[in-house]
């Protein structure tokens, strides 16, 4: 089978179009023929830098979300799960490939509805778009602030920020990534390339109740002085290269609550099955902004590297 193989750490380029052995799935265990792969910005730094949650000797085949049709199945498997659309997490490796074999637990079933890449893109940032908004539970009139608001996860906290009767300002960076949250209908729209973008948050708002932190650094703790007593961060990316510094003692003088939400295994997969729902329902709406065939996986990583990717990014395989 096509694969993409990282067999040193390194730039874009390290990523190689190669074959592999197909997989077979064994006891208990499902093969997904894959259609569409998921990228995150976490997989950029694992590739540079053998950082990440997934850490594995090389040489592997990056990748851990999918989504696809069930070919076969192990022996002491039910074959009625043959043809059914799913989305998966790999396990943290594999990802990037036209077959993968996991547990018969880890794939979510795509509802009727949905197209399968709008699912693959819901896979990890509905999942975590969720988990965020639900720990922070923003509330009808509060004004609650998106990093990365044209991105993938920062897209639907957005939406679902919006469907909660909040205040939405949304941060960005550039012309057309502002651009693009102004014709969405966002309330505040802030460039974070400006050095005076908080001073013209704070003038339209007053300052916010509700921070959603995915870049970190400079404009994470910037971020925070934007909130009041009252008021709740949740850091869940680093885009900008380190997190947010954001001591507990300052937090807590200031009476803003530092809110780390976690999920277990089980909770990630209900919170999948949901986000996955909610796209069927039509209240979760992924923005795909750019997606590659398989063997440019290079030069999805470079440009996401590069910032110019909006929304979601995939892989598409077949």
């Amino acid at each position: 089978m096509r694969a993409i193989w990282l067999r040193e750490f390194g730039g874009p380029e390290t990523l190689t179009p190669g074959t592999a052995p197909d997989p077979v799935p064994g006891p208990g265990q499902v093969l997904i023929e894959v259609a569409h792969v998921n990228l995150t910005f976490v997989e950029t730094m694992f590739r540079a830098t053998g950082f990440g949650p997934h850490a594995a000797p090389l040489p592997l085949i990056p990748g851990n979300g999918v989504g696809g049709v069930i070919g076969a199945v192990g022996p002491d498997v039910d074959p009625a799960l043959v043809g059914r659309r799913v989305v998966s997490s790999t396990g943290g490796s594999g990802g990037y490939a036209e077959r993968v074999v996991v547990d018969r637990t880890a794939p979510v079933e795509v509802p009727d509805g949905l197209p399968l890449d709008e699912a693959v893109a819901l896979l990890a940032d509905g999942r975590t778009a969720l988990l965020l908004t639900d720990a922070a539970a923003p509330r009808t009139g509060e004004r609650v602030l998106v990093e990365a608001a044209a991105g993938g996860v920062g897209g639907l906290l957005v939406q679902l920020a919006r469907q909660a009767g909040a205040q939405v300002v949304g941060l960005a960076g550039g012309p057309r990534k502002t651009a693009l949250l102004r014709d969405a209908g966002v309330d505040v729209v802030a460039d974070y390339t400006a050095g005076d973008w908080a001073d013209r948050v704070r003038a339209a708002t007053g300052g916010v109740d509700v921070v959603f932190d995915g870049v970190g650094g400079d404009i994470g703790r910037t971020a925070f002085d934007l909130l009041g007593a009252g008021g709740r961060m949740l850091s869940f990316g680093l885009a900008g290269g380190s997190w947010a510094d954001v001591p507990d003692r300052l937090a807590t003088e200031r009476g803003v609550t530092l809110l780390r939400p976690t999920a277990g295994p089980e909770e990630l997969r209900a919170l999948t099955a949901r986000a996955l729902a909610e796209g069927a329902a039509g209240r979760l709406r992924p923005l795909i902004g750019q997606r590659f065939p398989l063997e440019r996986a290079a030069e999805a990583h470079a440009a996401m590297e590069s910032r110019a990717t909006v929304g979601k990014t995939l892989l598409d395989v077949r």
